[in-house]
Formats: C-alpha cells, sequence, structure tokens
C-alpha cells in the first residue's frame, strides 16, 4: 500500500482499484470479525466507546471490594478442583482465607461480603476423595 497515486487518476478509481486487488488476492478473508456484523452498530453513540471496549478486551472488571472477594473466592474453589497436588489446594486455600480475614477484620465498602474462611483440611479431604485413584 506504499504505491503513490499517479497524476491523472483520479483519487476514488485509485483507491477502488487498491480495494479490488486486495479482496482478488484475498487479504481481507483472514481479519478478525470477518463475516460478522458489527457489535455496536444499533447501539446508541457513546463517547466513551474505546474506553469501554479496551476494557473489555483487556477482562478489567470494576466490581465493590466485596464482590471482586466473592469473585476471588470463586476463582479459588476452581483452582482447588484443577489442583494436582495437596500443596497447591492447600496455598491457594491458605491465601484466599488471608484475603478473606483481612475483610472480615476490616469491612469493604458495597454489598455484605458474605464469606467465610475455607475449612482448608475439610476441602483438602474433599480434595483427595474426589481425585482418581492413581495407579
Amino acid at each position: 500500500m506504499t504505491e503513490r497515486k499517479p497524476p491523472g487518476v483520479s483519487f476514488e478509481s485509485f483507491v477502488d482499484r487498491q480495494i479490488r486487488q486486495a479482496t482478488e488476492r484475498g487479504d481481507f478473508t483472514s481479519l478478525p470479525g470477518y463475516g460478522k456484523p458489527l457489535a455496536s452498530l444499533d447501539a446508541p453513540y457513546d463517547e466513551q466507546w474505546w474506553i469501554k471496549d479496551k476494557l473489555h478486551r483487556e477482562g478489567f472488571a470494576v466490581l465493590p471490594p466485596a464482590l471482586a472477594l466473592r469473585k476471588e473466592a470463586e476463582d479459588a474453589v476452581e483452582k482447588v478442583r484443577a489442583a494436582r497436588s495437596e500443596r497447591q489446594v492447600r496455598d491457594v486455600l491458605t491465601e484466599i482465607n488471608e484475603k478473606i480475614a483481612a475483610a472480615l477484620r476490616m469491612p469493604p465498602p458495597g454489598p455484605p461480603l458474605g464469606l467465610t474462611a475455607f475449612d482448608v483440611e475439610a476441602e483438602v479431604q474433599a480434595w483427595r476423595r474426589d481425585r482418581p485413584t492413581q495407579a
């Protein structure tokens, strides 16, 4: 696309020719979202659309601290299920228990926390019980 517009050729035909040639080469078929409608086509205009889109693509979410801790506790349960060793289970639960204890000592703003610390030994026993026997 570094080709310069030749003199005497209208700008519109020059651009149209480049688009047609790129289409014939298949340059547009491997682009992300090819053949899909634009998601925000029918949405009302928002001046900060690009900021919201960037935050969404980066996986950034703004939750009140209590809800963020609840989400982290849910993620810890998933990590425990996927853990490959008892040490990993204990590490994950110890880390989340420390955060829950801190939040219980000094409640964060927002909705009620509604969490209690995990019983590490009971969770380890459940993890052992749910693990397939190693042969």
